[in-house]
């Protein structure tokens, strides 16, 4: 599941960051957007191989600091007027989801010690 919803929120960010550069002229706040948004995804895909399982909880917690520093710039940027206020909602709405994914997965893997 995190890793299908992962993609699909990645290809989102990919879709937000090519509106904010081509229609709102932003370059700086929309690549943030861009690397920390991606970057979850492929931290899911990297925890898939993991060493050990002390490997996927760092790989996953890895992923969760990512995912909260999108939900940063994602409220950054539909503070600051550059998302359309639903489309801010979405994003973050979905990114907030990926989040409690996270977290439960997380938590799940470490109870199981």
């Amino acid at each position: 599941m995190a890793r299908e919803k992962s993609r699909a929120f990645a290809l989102r960010v990919v879709k937000s960051c090519q509106y904010l550069q081509s229609e709102k002229q932003e370059y700086v706040l929309s690549k943030q957007l861009l690397r920390s948004g991606t970057a979850i995804g492929a931290l899911v895909r990297e925890a898939e191989y993991a060493e050990s399982r002390a490997d996927f909880v760092h790989k996953m917690h890895v992923a969760l600091k990512e995912a909260n520093e999108t939900d940063y710039w994602i409220d950054l940027l539909s503070a600051s007027g550059y998302f359309h206020p639903d489309s801010g909602k979405s994003l973050q709405a979905d990114c907030r989801q990926l989040l409690r994914i996270l977290i439960a997965i997380i938590k799940t893997t470490k109870s199981r010690r």
